[in-house]
């Protein structure tokens, strides 16, 4: 165990310039860290932070207070059978034929409308016109919601993961969350009472129907997973396609082989989870002293597990900061699934409810958005950049292109 002052401080301006730097040096000079001013233990080898997302005696009780005040009680925090049947009352809509034959189609509109936007244009900010709005647009329109209300969504989904990432302990983002909350439930509770009495064919009325052994959830239940489902997966989806095309266009040479090969597309999207996940750091919480990154942290102390560093682990991938789509250390058939062997969904019980709706954002929005542009590439003299430090990617992405008649625009399919 390590406190020495002069290690990589996760709050300094440097770390937020380049982690990647700073979770080398913690990976070899302090596998196990503690951080006075977060008041946690950091963790940054792929062994300890695959442990401490595997092993039942780290629990999520640190979301009682770190996303209860924005959220609610949600399935994060649940554990047991309490966990196990929400799970199984909100998972059906995110697997299978339901997402497959229901919510595809919501996704390609959604991907088609952004696009429209801006495919004869032969330029664009792929994140301020397409990335940022995109899993908005699909979540609110899979919930059967008014997208007029985009703008208030987008907000609240904002301040929530601002709260999430307020390490330092920032009053006023304190704050903003906590109205978030409020704001949210207001919106909300009255549209799923509405919802109960009169159920429609979409995912807002499922979770309202949803029964297992007698169980269904409350209108609180259902408003705080669709806070959870907003601002998770809006955050996570919005920071993942920025990435995959950043990384793609830093490489040329891969960026041809997914543009000729759109099966592909999964592989690059595992990669850069794997290279530049969109959440850098996930808590968790002991339940009892416990052995960990060669000392003991103990019980209910925070572990802050940071991703971004294990998921660059040498002990674990060759060559870890090379991006490499065809690399033979990371399995693509598992990736999106509690089998996976990166951490950017996390791993056992609470593995992400969502990966493989993730999955397919990425796989019709890469898709489509490379038929739009055959040949995009970065604008001239700009040098792409990431931003954030709890979650991270670009916070712009300009791109130039050549734009495609409509007459012979074609669609090629995903495998």
């Amino acid at each position: 165990m390590t406190t020495a002052r002069e290690l990589p401080d996760i709050l300094s301006a440097e770390f937020a310039a380049d982690p990647y730097a700073a979770y080398r040096v913690l990976r070899e000079r302090a596998p196990l860290l503690h951080h006075e001013a977060t008041r946690s233990w950091i963790v940054s080898r792929y062994e300890d932070v695959e442990r401490a997302f595997r092993n039942p005696v780290f629990t999520t009780d640190n979301y009682d207070w770190q996303i209860a005040p924005v959220h609610g009680r949600t399935i994060l925090q649940m554990s047991g059978r309490e966990h196990a049947v929400r799970r199984a009352l909100v998972a059906p809509a995110f697997r299978g034929s339901v997402l497959e034959e229901k919510f595809r189609p919501v996704i390609e509109r959604n991907a088609r409308e952004l696009i429209d936007g801006f495919r004869h244009d032969g330029h664009a900010d792929l994140v301020g016109q397409f990335a940022t709005h995109f899993p908005i647009n699909v979540i609110v329109d899979m919930l059967g919601l008014d997208k007029a209300d985009h703008a208030k969504f987008h907000r609240w989904y904002t301040a929530t993961i601002a709260f999430l990432g307020n390490l330092s302990g920032d009053e006023q983002v304190a704050e903003a969350g906590r109205r978030t909350r409020e704001e949210f439930a207001a919106h909300m509770i009255p549209i799923i009472q509405r919802r109960r009495e009169n159920p429609g064919d979409d995912l807002l009325s499922s979770l309202c129907e949803a029964e297992i052994d007698g169980t269904r959830m409350s209108d609180e239940d259902v408003k705080a997973f669709c806070s959870l489902l907003l601002a998770a997966g809006g955050e996570t989806t919005d920071k993942a396609i920025a990435a995959i095309f950043r990384n793609l266009l830093e490489h040329p040479d891969q960026l041809a082989a997914v543009r000729a090969d759109r099966s592909l597309i999964p592989r690059a999207f595992a990669e850069t989870l794997r290279y530049t996940p969109p959440v850098h750091m996930i808590m968790r919480q002991p339940a009892e002293d416990v052995e960990l990154g060669g000392g003991v942290v103990p019980a209910g102390a925070t572990v802050t597990c940071l991703i971004g560093a294990a998921n660059r682990d040498p002990a674990r991938y060759s060559h870890p900061d090379e991006f490499d789509i065809f690399r033979d250390d990371l399995n693509t058939s598992n990736a999106f699934s509690a089998a996976a062997n990166h951490l950017a969904f996390a791993l056992g019980r609470h593995f992400c409810v969502g990966a493989l709706l993730a999955k397919a954002e990425v796989e019709v929005g890469v898709d489509m958005l490379l038929d739009a542009m055959p040949d995009v590439r970065l604008a001239d003299g700009y040098r792409a950049a990431e931003h954030g430090v709890f979650t991270r990617g670009p916070a712009e992405l300009p791109v130039v292109f050549t734009p495609v008649a409509r007459t012979s625009m074609a669609r090629t399919p995903v495998a």
